[in-house]
């Protein structure tokens, strides 16, 4: 079977590349590992950025489907000390600069936006090699396919990356453990109320407890620790509350209005280590194969950059291919001249910022980070 584009992964990159294609006349296909759109939750909030996430919805013609999906005010900051002292807090509502949407409806607007058949789902990749018409694609399945390109758009852990870099993620040395409270019980209230209507971070040298409080009165958050990875798998949360509790120590002598949402968490507690590709990360042009987001430059949250870098690289790249009909690999090398510069300034941020949110200078210095962009946004 011949596929002229093969996007690898259903995620906002793949998805808005295949949506800019389709608007501007060209078909691609996506193949997707999981079983359908709902198989798996799809995180927390994501602020989508004018200068980058925004540009990319608009080369997709979804802008205003975007703008309704908005949360308003809940783009508010709070940080506090272990004691649950304010040293920060900003309001919500600030505009439309970094406005908040759930990752898992913008994913469900991009999947509706294209036309049916235009995912394969439950289509696991194995391996990309090179074929005699173009790089071949092989499943978990049995079958393959060959196409003209071949992009990776899997993340963290791409099937596409080793066709072109033997790059890896490495732990970056901090974990977050998913926790939350959703029944909104009265005796949370006090604990619920002082997080504000937004993002709460309580952050202190080697750990944190960070928490967003929803419009539905639920708050999903994580605790996060500096720790080997080893040490947390270790632990094991068969047991769900003496998992909890073991991690709840770590935070002994904080404020009880932080460590309720440990303690007494109702989600199950996932691991969630957190990886990076080296910052500077490129790879030498592979005819017929490139990639997007975290497949290409995944980095620690703490840019905010994720998944508006994913979003931009899948738009950019379509327009890299309209610009050079018929001629995939001067399309990829144009894209890649652009994107290796822009991840590599944004994942050395993004490194720099994790340093200063669990550091030795913690929470001050989580403080200056979040005046610093406010004064760079006004």
């Amino acid at each position: 079977m011949n596929q002229e584009i093969a996007i690898i992964g259903a995620g906002l990159g793949g998805l808005v590349l295949a949506r800019v294609l389709h608007v501007n006349g060209i078909a691609a296909t996506i193949y997707e590992a999981e079983a359908g759109p709902g198989a798996r939750a799809q995180g927390g909030l994501l602020d989508i950025h004018e200068h980058n996430g925004q540009r990319a919805l608009e080369d997709a013609g979804l802008h205003d489907a975007f703008a309704s999906l908005v949360l308003p005010a809940e783009d508010a900051k709070r940080i506090v000390d272990p004691h649950g002292v304010v040293l920060f807090d900003r309001p919500g509502g600030h505009g439309a600069c970094r406005p908040e949407v759930e990752r898992g409806t913008l994913r469900a607007m991009l999947i509706a936006s294209l036309p049916a058949g235009s995912i394969a789902w439950n289509r696991k990749v194995t391996d990309v090699a090179s074929g005699l018409a173009g790089p071949q694609v092989r499943f978990a399945n049995g079958t393959s396919i060959a196409a003209s390109l071949v992009v990776g758009a899997d993340g963290a852990w791409s099937r596409v990356r080793p066709r072109l870099t033997d790059a890896r993620p490495a732990y970056s040395g901090i974990c977050f453990v998913e926790i939350g409270l959703l029944d909104g019980a009265p005796r949370y209230r006090a604990a619920i109320d002082a997080i504000g209507s937004g993002t709460l971070m309580a952050v202190a040298p080697g750990k944190g407890i960070m928490l967003h409080r929803h419009a539905d009165g639920t708050v999903r958050g994580y605790a996060a620790l500096s720790k080997p990875e080893a040490w947390l798998r270790a632990i094991g949360f068969t047991d769900a509350r003496r998992g909890l509790a073991r991690i709840a120590e770590e935070f002994t002598g904080w404020a009880p209005s932080l460590t309720v949402f440990v303690r007494e968490s109702q989600v199950a507690p996932v691991l969630r280590p957190i990886h990076a590709l080296p910052p500077r990360i490129r790879w030498g042009r592979v005819p017929g194969v490139t990639l997007v987001g975290d497949a290409a430059h995944l980095m620690s949250p703490f840019a905010g950059e994720g998944a508006n870098l994913a979003l931009y690289d899948g738009a950019q790249l379509a327009k890299a291919i309209m610009r050079h009909p018929g001629d995939v690999d001067a399309a990829l090398a144009a894209y890649e001249s652009a994107l290796f510069p822009r991840s590599a300034e944004i994942a050395a941020a993004s490194a720099r910022n994790l340093a200063e949110f669990f550091g030795a200078g913690a929470p001050s210095s989580v403080v200056r980070l979040f005046r610093h962009a406010g004064r760079r946004e006004a």
